[in-house]
């Protein structure tokens, strides 16, 4: 935590002399791979004008032949199985899981942050009200803008050139991890997190941002695992992604033998000793960081 404060204060100094020096895209080769492979780290609240900062990320673009991301989800059944998969079964009630009062706190506190009365969300799981409140912080006190984010970028630009755009989770696995890694009461812990403590969440989710665009991606480990981190995003969810991370590697392994792959990734689940990055090279491919060269 030391190590971490330290960080803060004195790099401010040297913000954006530091900025352009981020180590965020990665290349990939070894291992038998026939061409080098890409690997973008990403965070939701940063803007796509951020990119013209990361050194020849565009240029790595341009020599891939496919985008590899988390999870696509494009077509209408997909879409369906997500509002399905979002729902509470019918013998669940979302008010069991509360006291009176919290969950008239609730009511109130949902109400203020989404416009939206908690009657017409009692039948979604408490995860995606998790979700729902805490993008509803990150738009009114991070700018968050979707439409805007780097994270969906290459994806995006990828479907429109007609280049294939892969998800590394199916649709199942993408609905699990959305919704049911965690039992009802803990996914009920995390919304009450966001409900009582908003200014935590939008603090952890600043101070990420700040590590991001710094390149610091151990960093980013550290702070989601200290001890003392009770936000709704915490070691519980480091540890889900860090057992995600093995089987993410093992499917990477015959796209990354092919070469040519653009990987783009949100920044949390790529540094520290359990981190994507991590893995790949236990597997021995070489994942060196792209440097600008005067």
């Amino acid at each position: 935590m030391k190590r971490l404060f330290y960080i803060l204060v004195f790099s401010i100094f040297n913000f954006q002399l530091s900025i352009s020096h981020a180590q965020l895209l990665y290349s990939i080769s070894g291992n038998g791979a026939k061409a080098k492979s890409y690997l973008l780290a990403t965070n939701e609240l940063v803007d796509q004008d951020f990119l013209d900062t990361i050194p020849k990320t565009f240029a790595c673009f341009g020599r891939s032949n496919k985008v590899i991301t988390e999870f696509t989800m494009k077509d209408y059944e997909a879409i369906q199985a997500l509002r399905t998969a979002a729902l509470l079964p019918d013998s669940v009630k979302l008010e069991n899981f509360f006291s009176a009062t919290e969950y008239e706190d609730l009511s109130q506190a949902i109400l203020i942050q989404t416009e939206i009365p908690l009657s017409q969300l009692a039948r979604m799981k408490p995860s995606y009200l998790t979700a729902l409140c805490r993008t509803e912080l990150m738009k009114r006190w991070l700018g968050y803008d979707p439409e805007r984010s780097i994270e969906t970028f290459f994806a995006a630009v990828a479907e429109a050139r007609g280049l294939p755009v892969i998800g590394l989770d199916d649709t199942g696995e993408t609905l699990y991890m959305l919704f049911d890694r965690e039992p009802f009461h803990w996914q009920c812990r995390d919304l009450k997190q966001v409900i009582n403590y908003p200014e935590k969440e939008v603090q952890q989710a600043k101070t990420i941002k700040y590590l991001y665009l710094m390149g610091l991606l151990t960093e980013i480990s550290y702070e989601i695992c200290r001890p003392d981190n009770n936000c709704s995003i915490s070691y519980s969810d480091y540890d889900v992604w860090a057992k995600r991370n093995i089987t993410w590697a093992k499917r990477l392994n015959p796209y990354l033998k092919e070469g040519g792959c653009f990987i783009t990734l949100h920044a949390e689940y790529l540094g520290g000793d359990k981190g994507l990055i991590a893995q790949l090279r236990s597997l021995g491919y070489k994942v060196k960081p792209i440097r600008h060269r005067k």
